[in-house]
């Protein structure tokens, strides 16, 4: 990205590559990196000890949360590599997502996208639910970084289940012929 940045008339990468390439690098840091790591990463490790318990209140929906991630990302991986891969923006912009640019990539990276969701949307209720429940007895003041957990996670849960319905959308748009987009 940044050699075709470097020198704007040479043809180091085809338009088609460096969306892709634009596409996946943004796809890849935002729903596998900075939210499971910041988010998943820090607030596990994190959250039970300023919490002083054990472990957070639901172990099991928190190792399925971590779990439906690498096959996320194996899905993200794959529409990559099929066809010329996923090149319509991180944003998934709707003229470029259409079926008459990208087939089979475009819905690989719709299902990947669908399955990093519902694993934020269960570590999110898994947060907020913790954060409520688990508080110390004698403690009622919380520290900054278990509010900062919580807000996010409730941020979270209000905006996957919108992100979801535009991509079943798009999907909708891509493969029923409806005309949503």
């Amino acid at each position: 990205i940044r050699w075709s940045l470097y020198n704007p008339g040479a043809k180091f990468l085809d338009p088609v590559t460096y969306n892709a390439v634009v596409t996946s690098h943004a796809l890849v840091m935002i729903f596998f990196f900075v939210m499971p790591v910041m988010i998943g990463g820090f607030g596990n490790w994190l959250i039970p000890l300023m919490l002083l318990v054990a472990d957070m209140q639901f172990p099991r929906l928190n190792a399925f949360s971590f779990w439906v991630l690498p096959g996320s990302l194996y899905l993200m991986l794959m529409s990559n590599i099929v066809e010329n891969g996923v090149g319509a923006g991180w944003t998934i912009y709707p003229p470029l997502s259409t079926y008459s640019y990208h087939g089979v990539c475009m819905d690989l990276a719709i299902l990947s996208l669908h399955l990093a969701g519902i694993s934020s949307i269960f570590s999110s209720i898994n947060f907020m639910v913790t954060i409520s429940n688990m508080r110390s007895v004698g403690g009622h003041l919380l520290a900054l970084f278990p509010w900062s957990i919580k807000v996010t996670s409730f941020l979270l849960l209000t905006t996957l289940p919108v992100l979801a319905g535009g991509l079943t959308m798009l999907l909708t748009d891509r493969h029923f012929n409806t005309s949503f987009f």
